[in-house]
């Protein structure tokens, strides 16, 4: 039998979904019943949203802001760890090269 994946819902269904219990007063349970989908989903979207506002549920590998600049930031950080490496790998050639 071929295992089922996560249900993936697109961006503005999810928004959709935390207008429906922030703005026109819906619990998250009938919420949850009239899109069919769990209500501590929509619990985890709401959270999400609130924290991240207009920038929540990026979708298909695009970043948030932050999440672009950790990334950019964990590249420069390898590439001086490798250059700091070779830096030392050269000073010991050329001290054993001048003895």
């Amino acid at each position: 039998m071929r295992k089922q994946g996560r249900k993936k819902y697109p961006q503005e269904f999810k928004r959709e979904a935390v207008g429906l219990v922030v703005d026109q007063g819906y619990t998250k349970a009938e919420a949850g019943r009239s899109l069919d989908v769990n209500p501590n989903l929509i619990r985890r979207w709401q959270r999400e949203f609130e924290a991240e506002g207009g920038s929540a549920f990026p979708g298909h590998g695009k970043l948030t802001p932050d999440q672009k600049r950790i990334r950019d930031l964990e590249a420069e950080n390898r590439r001086l760890r490798m250059e700091k490496d070779i830096l030392k790998k050269a000073t010991v050639f050329f001290v054993q090269e001048s003895s």
